[in-house]
């Protein structure tokens, strides 16, 4: 996952969607999180309950969005 080039809100979304089943079975089946707060949690729990690739990748969004927030723009 490259965040320079990706939405990493999409990215989330994207996540979210591909551990729904195995980690997140507990979130309504439309959930996605719409707050970086709420993202965190959700990239907390594919961190505890996900695998070795979910760890890696919710790792690095967590990197991401707890950058500050001059940090996130200086992409574009």
């Amino acid at each position: 996952m490259n965040l320079q080039q990706d939405d990493p809100i999409a990215a989330v979304d994207r996540l979210v969607d591909r551990y729904r089943t195995q980690c997140l079975w507990f979130l309504r089946a439309d959930y996605y999180p719409r707050t970086d707060a709420e993202r965190l949690r959700v990239l907390g729990y594919i961190e505890r309950y996900g695998d070795r690739e979910g760890w890696r990748a919710a790792s690095e969004l967590r990197r991401w969005l707890l950058r500050p927030s001059s940090a996130k723009s200086s992409g574009s």
